[in-house]
């Protein structure tokens, strides 16, 4: 199979996805691995470090297209990559397809099959090409929201973890999965006093048991919420909901009613954001103020942190594309359930049912189509 690696275009992202061990591993298997020049200098890997193992650099993106049977990425591919894209061309990456009906429509028009990491679904539940990016988005939310506290960032002027005879910042956490279990760690060592909500019980009372002496749990729901939001310095939306958009918690009404200075982190913005009032930022410009309440509402936090994200996440990917690559897209597909919930868009057909059901789309189960 000839796989091709593009530049990440989308603002103030670094990661790449594939790193040196995974083209040696697929040149090795027979496969050819087409690289843009420079793909992997925003995490530190030079071309010739891809050369040296066997990848092919190239010019240009449009080469990479042209060429290539199978396009991994990180990010989903932005409106100047669309006509590059062509029918039956398997997309492999962070697609996030309820935050944006366009890019749905333009991959069904072009009849792309579409994989999406973060609908990639094991046998136990879990999203295991979400997890690792989910663990660095969520320990990103406390330090990107403790700067977003600070006076000059608009915030409040407090620390979290407040000094000798000051009482430590409130963090209140919507969502006990993985990015919140994370912040919360963060937040907790930092000594502030947090929150963790969730609509899960079983999972709260596991948090309950793991968790330090100043991290309480919530059972969440409207009242609880609205309570927690109001008296929050800081707040981290983490509620998830596989392939679909994130659940809308925090209304406008709601936003009027929290401390002059207090700050949200959205980290679900990639799936639409679970605050009324949040738009999506760059790291360039990550925040924003509403009704005195900064906002923090970058699409790609793990970007900033390449030396580590882009690891974490090939370590994780890379199983799969090798998978892809030796059995070919249909066998892969019958023979891993795990993948098959990956997929998204099929030669012109949604194949995940939240999709088809937010944009009005005929629905084609996966299994029907292999």
């Amino acid at each position: 199979m000839i796989i091709g690696i593009p530049n990440e275009i989308i603002k103030d992202e670094n990661r790449v996805a594939i790193v040196p061990v995974g083209v040696e591993e697929l040149t090795l298997a027979g496969h050819i691995v087409l690289i843009e020049k420079g793909a992997g200098l925003g995490t530190g890997i030079s071309d010739a470090a891809f050369q040296n193992v066997g990848a092919v650099i190239v010019e240009t993106a449009g080469e990479i297209y042209r060429r290539a049977e199978c396009i991994i990425k990180v990010k989903e591919p932005q409106s100047a990559e669309y006509d590059l894209l062509k029918e039956n061309q398997i997309l492999f990456c962070y697609l996030h397809l309820a935050a944006n009906e366009r890019l749905t429509r333009e991959l069904l028009k072009r009849k792309v099959t579409a994989l999406a990491y973060e609908t990639v679904q094991d046998e136990q539940g879990g999203l295991p090409l979400l997890t690792p990016m989910s663990e660095v988005a969520g320990r990103m939310s406390i330090q990107e929201g403790a700067k977003c506290l600070e006076k000059p960032a608009g915030g409040k002027g407090i620390l979290l973890g407040g000094v000798t005879g000051v009482k430590s910042a409130t963090v209140v956490i919507l969502g006990g999965g993985i990015v919140g279990t994370n912040a919360a760690k963060v937040a907790a060592g930092l000594g502030a006093n947090v929150a963790i909500m969730d609509t899960n019980h079983t999972r709260l009372r596991y948090l309950e048991d793991v968790m330090p002496k100043n991290v309480m749990t919530l059972a969440s729901h409207r009242h609880n919420i609205r309570d927690a939001v109001r008296e929050a310095d800081l707040v981290v939306a983490a509620a998830l909901h596989r392939g679909e958009r994130a659940p809308s918690l925090i209304p406008a009404s709601l936003l009027k009613q929290m401390k002059p200075g207090s700050a949200i982190v959205d980290v679900a913005i990639d799936q639409g954001g679970c605050c009324e009032t949040s738009r999506p930022t760059t790291h360039s410009q990550p925040a924003y103020i509403v009704d005195e309440v900064v906002h923090y509402c970058v699409t790609n936090m793990p970007g900033a942190v390449a030396g580590t994200s882009t690891y974490a996440l090939t370590n994780v990917t890379l199983p799969y594309v090798y998978k892809l690559a030796n059995k070919g897209l249909r066998e892969s597909l019958r023979q891993d359930t795990s993948l098959r919930k990956g997929l998204n868009l099929i030669n012109g057909r949604c194949t995940l049912k939240p999709i088809a059901e937010q944009y009005q789309l005929s629905y084609a189960p996966p299994e029907d189509l292999l």
